[in-house]
């Protein structure tokens, strides 16, 4: 089994008399990325915060990198990375000067198999931001800024990378990249990446798996391609034979395409089309707020 870097088992958060999280269980492997939806207000940036050592728990187990992140010591931190929702301006500096000042924090715990921080032209060519290396941070535009909070975020090459809504501001090209840049460093770094996001078609497209958080928990866990199956096993074909267009509904699409094709060789447009994860996160955190519920998908347990 694929080493466990993330276990939360039972987290709680209140405040005031306000429960935020009322029994929070996941875990993440060694280099999966994971996508944390769920609603305004459902407790996504706490979860998070509490994983990354700047929030206390009110009650729960927590281990990020075999430590609680409440009591991990510099050597920990020089592990993890962090990109938050806004960023902080530093106006004076150039992306060069900056990213080389922050990179000399990360330089004492480099290891034989994990060398820090990231050279910074390579880092600066990794964000798409070597053309404006020099430039005062203060005259980028707002992508270009986003972009280098992520080169903040990595510049220490962490194991565990936490990015809250780290695209938000992006065009979709730089979106594009930033996605491919997800994909290089789960390939080859083998880092694994935890991200809140409220873009739906983007967590479908990097996250190996998704969690739901609503009322306090977390209501689903699986693939893209689970929870749709949770939500609407069956799947929905389309095709044309002669110009006259036919649908039908089935749970085993691949046996019916399959019969289709071989009993009909004039078939053309042909489309299977199952919910996408739109309509799977409305529909699942619909039925959770409404009190019905729903049985949630384990896949980290059922894996393990």
């Amino acid at each position: 089994m694929t080493e466990e870097v993330i276990r939360v088992r039972g987290l709680r958060m209140r405040y005031g008399d306000v429960d935020v999280l009322t029994g929070v269980d996941f875990g993440v492997r060694r280099g999966e990325v994971v996508a944390l939806l769920g609603p305004n207000g459902a407790g996504k940036t706490t979860t998070i915060e509490i994983l990354e050592g700047f929030r206390k728990r009110s009650d729960g187990e927590v281990t990020v990198l075999g430590a609680d992140p409440e009591n991990a010591d510099e050597d920990w931190r020089a592990r993890v990375g962090v990109v938050l929702q806004s960023w902080r301006d530093h106006a004076r500096w150039t992306p060069r000067a900056l990213l080389s000042h922050l990179g000399t924090y990360y330089a004492p715990y480099s290891t034989p198999d994990r060398p820090r921080p990231y050279d910074v032209d390579e880092l600066l060519a990794m964000v798409r931001l070597q053309d404006q290396a020099d430039q005062k941070i203060r005259t980028l535009s707002g992508g270009q800024r986003r972009r280098l909070d992520v080169a903040v975020g990595i510049v220490g090459r962490p194991e565990l990378l936490f990015l809250d809504e780290p695209t938000a501001g992006f065009d979709p090209e730089a979106r594009r990249e930033f996605h491919e840049l997800i994909h290089r460093l789960t390939d080859m770094e083998d880092t694994t990446v935890l991200l809140t996001t409220h873009d739906l078609d983007e967590a479908d497209k990097v996250a190996d798996r998704i969690l739901i958080l609503a009322t306090g928990r977390i209501v689903a866990d699986g693939s893209a391609d689970e929870l749709a199956r949770k939500v609407d096993r069956d799947a929905q074909v389309k095709w044309t034979i002669d110009g006259q267009h036919f649908v039908h509904s089935t749970s085993d699409a691949t046996a019916f395409v399959r019969e289709l094709l071989s009993s009909n060789p004039n078939v053309e447009d042909l489309e299977i089309r199952r919910a996408t994860l739109e309509d799977t996160y409305i529909a699942l955190v619909r039925s959770v707020e409404s009190g019905h519920g729903v049985a949630p998908i384990d896949a980290f347990a059922e894996a393990g």
